[in-house]
């Protein structure tokens, strides 16, 4: 039987590193839901504080992965909790900014301590120096992934 451990760790990377986020994902949601956190209602306010908010909601469905309609009853629903604030762009009044309220900053907190609670325990076999190397190869691939983005939107 040919073993996985055979193939060259280059060509083995993406495989692994797609079946890994999905776990990681997994792992992340489960924990977060014990907590009361889910996925719809974490995931844009943490995009917000880490990408920056007061920013169009079409940047937003763009960070999080979701159609627009999707988001706009999400937001609705962050709305409703206080968590956000929607404002009308002054450069186009028929779009909205999104920004996080006072009461979504703390929230980000909240969150922001369960994940770091959550990605300790994930990386717990790994020294500050195995994570670093990771991280930086991540930057890496972010580069390379932006700039294919970048070539496909100009043809």
């Amino acid at each position: 039987m040919y073993q996985m451990t055979q193939i060259p760790p280059r060509d083995r990377f993406g495989f692994l590193f797609v079946t890994q986020a999905r776990r990681w994902r997994r792992v992340i949601d489960h924990e977060l839901a014990k907590v009361g956190l889910t996925d719809a209602t974490w995931t844009p306010l943490v995009h917000l504080k880490e990408g920056g908010d007061d920013i169009s909601q079409t940047e937003l469905a763009m960070r999080v992965g979701l159609d627009g309609s999707s988001l706009v009853r999400l937001l609705d629903l962050l709305e409703g909790k206080g968590f956000i604030e929607r404002r009308v762009d002054s450069n186009d009044r028929r779009a909205r900014r999104i920004l996080l309220s006072p009461a979504g900053e703390a929230e980000v907190a909240r969150i922001r301590a369960q994940l770091l609670r959550v990605e300790r325990m994930l990386l717990a076999d790994l020294d500050d120096a195995q994570i670093a190397a990771i991280v930086q190869g991540f930057e890496g691939i972010d580069r390379q992934t932006e700039a294919v983005l970048a070539q496909e939107q100009t043809k």
